[in-house]
């Protein structure tokens, strides 16, 4: 099974169309879609309704905190896969990508990541104003841990794991950036980053700020001193286009 962890704060607008496509991508692949609600408006209601009707849809809602990494994180611990994604809910992850991170998880990857930045790949979706913020804190992450180094695209926030490299690891991440400190503490060996072209936000608002950009630089300013990847025996394959479409005629 793959389990497909969302958080969500204010997202009533997406859930429909995200839970449709990611349906109709994975198809008859055994799924669940857990959603991680923090929201303060009809999200969560909307989603429980859902639930009602396809079994494949688990809703946590918290009351009284937030945060996208500590949502994840909850995720991470209520899923049931073999394989655990990770992806925002306003389709500017496009549920397409599924099937490439699980094509790299059939190759032998541990962590398949899709990536903005290799042939084929693209942040179009970006306005030059977030274009900025998120290539300084890639760089920023890059500079500080070892492990980001060779991986293309190390803070897109969507992903891929093996469920059992989850066990018994302690996330606690403070920040936004639930990658990067799966990259930090888990033990990757092998991760393969797939193209995919990053979208325009159609509905709701840009979670960033400048709390959460504090935040993301505690969080690294901890996995540098404490996070037990350092990334010395991590290797990482990046499939062409040429390559990922291969796989997905062989998968």
């Amino acid at each position: 099974m793959i389990s497909i962890v969302v958080p969500t704060y204010n997202e009533k607008d997406n859930i429909r169309p995200l839970l449709e496509r990611i349906h109709t991508v994975l198809g008859a692949l055994p799924h669940e879609v857990i959603f991680v609600d923090d929201s303060t408006d009809e999200t969560p209601q909307l989603i429980a309704q859902i639930a009602e009707g396809d079994p494949s849809v688990v809703l946590r809602h918290r009351e009284g905190e937030k945060g996208l990494a500590s949502a994840v994180a909850l995720g991470f611990r209520l899923a049931k896969g073999s394989c655990v994604a990770c992806m925002d809910a306003d389709l500017q992850h496009p549920p397409e990508v599924l099937l490439d991170m699980y094509a790299a998880m059939r190759a032998g990857a541990d962590m398949a990541i899709p990536s903005r930045f290799i042939p084929g790949g693209s942040d179009s979706g970006l306005n030059p104003v977030r274009g900025l913020i998120s290539g300084t804190a890639r760089n920023l992450g890059k500079f500080l841990l070892p492990c980001l180094r060779h991986v293309s695209d190390p803070t897109g926030g969507m992903f891929m794991v093996r469920r059992e490299l989850l066990q018994g690891v302690r996330l606690s991440p403070i920040g936004w950036k639930i990658m990067v400190e799966v990259l930090a503490m888990c033990p990757i060996r092998q991760v393969i980053e797939t193209p995919y072209v990053f979208c325009d936000r159609h509905n709701g608002e840009s979670k960033l700020s400048a709390q959460v950009s504090l935040q993301y630089i505690r969080q690294l300013w901890k996995l540098r001193r404490s996070a037990p990847n350092r990334g010395r025996e991590m290797r990482v394959v990046r499939w062409s286009p040429g390559e990922l479409t291969k796989r997905r005629t062989k998968g």
